[in-house]
């Protein structure tokens, strides 16, 4: 395995600039890439002042200074010369298929032919961005959850062509990386497919939601009633996470999964009205709730009876069934590892080795009742398989 001392960061915004920092914290050379001077030492100034709090905690480790860290970091609007002499790359742009491949053609004709090179994408094929270098065997995907520095979970994902070496050598980097809240979890993702191992777990619940806010919205039931439906067993209801994350990210998610999973996965009414409307959420500041004076405050004195969080957990066992009936994943303990260091909740299969029975009634009865037919129970879920799969 080459030693891998020099890493380019291409990509130098929130999450592109965070990835930098625990890299030049994990001892690397790191250069940051972007497109123009201004966005390269906007993400510089903020990997100084992150650098700076840490030191002032006393969280960067005996005898190492913020000033020593950034020493090992330069700047770059070039990425033809900046990859010249890096051992691995990671990209972290927008998500665009075409500017994907564009950047990594760059970095294949420029970098020395030891070097790999990673994708930060939650959505891509990595195979489809490989396929625009000549070094497939050496392109990876590599998927921080945001942000990195807080949050243990980092996905080395395979595309058709990348080798062994390759992935160990993404696993290894991964493992070393810091993480304030706790200790790496870097799991293999064996099969390019959507969504990796956590997103698409959680991907078909958006089916459910979706549902649940139109009839919400048909029957004129508040939202604060949806949310009441979840209090005490999720922190935050399905209205207030909607807002919280993005209703215009559900969107786009909801739109991709629609082409690349099922159909079914096509936003509903709400959402799509009120992404046309710009209510995001949060951001905008309004969604499901007015976020302009910040946290809103939600009356769940009164529930609306429609959303479960057993469905739920039910629609997540057969989506983890999914990933090992795809061998996407060698067994379930690491998908509710990867739920657990990426969403900070726990996965299904803990609750859904006593449940399956139960939950495949569920999920045929909520498919009848949806009209969706991806909430039907797959085999390896009706059947109780995945019990003895859990490595």
């Amino acid at each position: 395995m080459v030693e891998i001392k020099n890493i380019v960061m291409i990509g130098a915004g929130l999450m592109g600039h965070n990835a930098a920092q625990i890299f030049l914290m994990a001892g690397y050379n790191v250069t940051l890439v972007d497109i123009k001077d201004e966005f390269v030492n906007a993400g510089v100034a903020k990997i100084d002042e992150g650098l700076k709090k840490l030191e002032a905690k006393g969280k960067l480790g005996e005898g190492t200074s913020a000033a020593s860290l950034m020493g090992n970091l330069k700047k770059s609007i070039d990425l033809a010369s900046a990859v010249k002499d890096a051992d691995f790359v990671v990209e972290a742009v927008v998500e665009k298929m075409d500017v994907k491949k564009q950047v990594f053609k760059t970095c294949d004709e420029n970098a020395p032919p030891h070097c790999i090179l990673a994708t930060n994408t939650s959505t891509m094929s990595i195979t489809e961005i490989a396929s625009a270098t000549k070094r497939e065997d050496k392109v990876i995907g590599m998927h921080f959850f945001n942000p990195p520095i807080l949050m243990r979970l980092v996905e080395i994902i395979a595309g058709e062509k990348s080798s062994d070496e390759s992935m160990d050598t993404g696993v290894e980097i991964g493992k070393g990386l810091p993480c304030l809240k706790g200790k790496r979890f870097v799991p293999k993702v064996l099969k390019d497919r959507p969504g990796f191992i956590v997103n698409r777990l959680n991907a078909p619940v958006q089916i459910y939601l979706n549902w649940v806010f139109d009839q919400a919205a048909e029957k004129g039931i508040p939202w604060e009633q949806i949310d009441a439906d979840a209090a005490g067993l999720m922190p935050m209801g399905p209205c207030e996470l909607g807002d919280y994350v993005g209703l215009d990210t559900m969107f786009h998610v909801g739109n991709y999964y629609a082409e690349t999973l099922s159909p079914d996965f096509k936003p509903g009414k709400v959402i799509t009205k009120m992404v046309e409307e710009n209510k995001l959420g949060r951001k905008s500041p309004q969604g499901f709730f007015d976020w302009s004076a910040g946290r809103p405050k939600i009356d769940k004195s009164k529930k609306a009876g429609l959303f479960s969080v057993q469905n739920s957990m039910a629609i997540m066992l057969n989506e983890g069934c999914r990933l090992l009936e795809e061998k996407v994943v060698t067994g379930f303990k690491v998908i509710d590892d990867a739920n657990m260091a990426g969403m900070n909740t726990p996965g299904p299969f803990g609750g859904g080795k006593n449940q399956y029975e139960n939950w495949s009634k569920l999920l045929n009865e909520l498919a009848d009742k949806t009209g969706k037919e991806y909430l039907r129970p797959c085999e390896l879920m009706k059947s109780g398989g995945f019990v003895s799969m859990r490595k």
